[in-house]
């Protein structure tokens, strides 16, 4: 495990790397946003925003997701994986904004996490992007840096490795740490061929050390 100072050496690494790290997916809302975290399970933000600019031309608030019926909106997001499930959460979250929260999407986690199809990681999502509240969403990418770096054990479970972020990382750290790691992981310490030659990481890497190990033998 990391210890403080080599904590503050990853955070101001990652800060250096990718300063303006920001969420990836198209929006101009809270509403948007939801609506685009909610597609993004198990599918590339990359995908999502080839899809969304005709979505969001269509279908501009929760009525009009609520105006058409289920099959049509699935042919609308149909080249996004589990197409069928996310139209049916979008329709249901859709009728949730509007029957208690006047169609405005909540701030809160609890609220979000009370939508259909929203998990913590989407709320924690919404909340810092939309809401700038402090938040640190474990998706694939935090998860996979997190645990190759040390900030955490491998057999950590996603929700641990969110509290130890949020022990770890100073609050006012959070959203931004949390882009920052995505990007990390998206562009240099990618799953399957991290680019661990050029990582001024790769000293404090387990991952790392045990490849470049690996390839000295």
């Amino acid at each position: 495990m990391l210890t403080k100072k080599q904590i503050r050496y990853c955070l101001d690494t990652f800060e250096e790397m990718f300063p303006e790290a920001e969420c990836e997916l198209t929006h101009d809302n809270p509403f948007e946003l939801l609506i685009a975290v909610v597609l993004s399970a198990q599918a590339t933000d990359a995908l999502v925003n080839k899809v969304t600019p005709g979505l969001f031309e269509k279908y501009k608030n929760p009525e009009d997701f609520l105006s058409v019926q289920l099959e049509e909106l699935e042919q609308d997001i149909k080249s996004i994986g589990l197409y069928r499930s996310k139209a049916k959460n979008i329709q249901k979250l859709c009728r949730t904004l509007l029957d208690k929260f006047d169609g405005e999407v909540p701030p809160t986690q609890n609220e979000l996490e009370s939508l259909a199809g929203v998990g913590r990681k989407t709320a924690n999502v919404v909340a810092s992007v939309a809401f700038n509240e402090p938040a640190i969403a474990v998706d694939t990418h935090v998860e996979r840096v997190s645990k190759r770096l040390g900030f955490c054990r491998y057999k950590d479970s996603v929700l641990e490795v969110e509290k130890t972020l949020m022990k770890k990382v100073p609050r006012e750290e959070w959203s931004d740490t949390h882009h920052r790691m995505i990007f990390f992981g998206r562009y240099h310490c990618k799953a399957k061929r991290p680019n661990c030659h050029e990582c001024p990481l790769l000293f404090l890497c387990r991952e790392g050390q045990k490849r470049k190990r690996k390839e000295e033998k």
